[in-house]
Order: C-alpha cells, then sequence, then structure tokens
C-alpha cells in the first residue's frame, strides 16, 4: 500500500487522488465455505480518465487513446477483501503506467560485417544446394 492513502503514484509525473476512484464491492464466485459465500470480497475499482483533474492534456490524450474514457479493475483473487483492494490498486497503477509510458523511436543501425559476411554465405549455400537438386545439363 502507498504511503499516503489518499494519493495514488501512478508515475513521478502522475499522482491521482483515492476521492478520484469509484469502488464497488461484490460477492465472489466460485468455491468455499460459509464466510465465502457471505463476504463481499471481489473488489472492482473504477477510475474516470476523461473527468479527472489529476491528468494533463497530454497525459488525458494518451490514455484515452489507449485505454478508453474509462479503467476498470476488477479482483477476486484473495478471500480478503484489504488484499483484493490493494491488489486492484497495483494493478489500476500498473495499467495506467503502461498506458503512459511512451517507447523511445528505434534508430536503425548498419549491420555489422561480420552479419552480412554470414547472410551471403547462408545465400551461397542455399544457393548451392539448390542448384544441387538440378539435373545436370546436356553440352
Amino acid at each position: 500500500m502507498p504511503a499516503d492513502p489518499a494519493r495514488i503514484r501512478v508515475s513521478p509525473t502522475l499522482v491521482i487522488r483515492a476521492s478520484e476512484l469509484s469502488w464497488r464491492f461484490s460477492r465472489s464466485g466460485g468455491p468455499g465455505g460459509q464466510h465465502a459465500n457471505t463476504s463481499d470480497t471481489r473488489v472492482e475499482v473504477r477510475f474516470d480518465i476523461a473527468g479527472s483533474p489529476s491528468l494533463g492534456p497530454r497525459q488525458r490524450a494518451r490514455l484515452q487513446e489507449r485505454l478508453g474514457p474509462e479503467v476498470r479493475v476488477i479482483v477476486a483473487d484473495e478471500r480478503s477483501q484489504a488484499r483484493n483492494r490493494d491488489l486492484a490498486l497495483e494493478r489500476l497503477r500498473e495499467r495506467l503506467a503502461e498506458a503512459l509510458r511512451v517507447d523511445a523511436p528505434r534508430r536503425r543501425t548498419k549491420p555489422t560485417s561480420a552479419s552480412v559476411r554470414r547472410r551471403l554465405e547462408a545465400k551461397r549455400r542455399q544457393g548451392a544446394r539448390k542448384a544441387d537438386r538440378r539435373r545436370p545439363h546436356a553440352e
């Protein structure tokens, strides 16, 4: 759990207030005893990307492009609601951070002389293999 429960740090440039998240709890499916049938351990957390005041315009545009106007995380892994809440927050944080990440553009590099030599040698071997399969032509 983060140091300040009122704020969730997604990235160095993005901190979301906990009040911007909406929570819903319900009963988890699957096997279990009497406890499982009466406890609301399934957790759903929603974050409204379109209406969040924490996001800058570029962050909002990137998140909406990749995730849509709202992101929703559902967790029913554990038997404890508190543990599922922690997991939901962590997954939400990961999903937002991944959507905000900008990949560096790939820079083209020159092939090494060894790789060029290997490629040409492989082409030569393949050509020789195919030439061996042909019928010898009569002269």
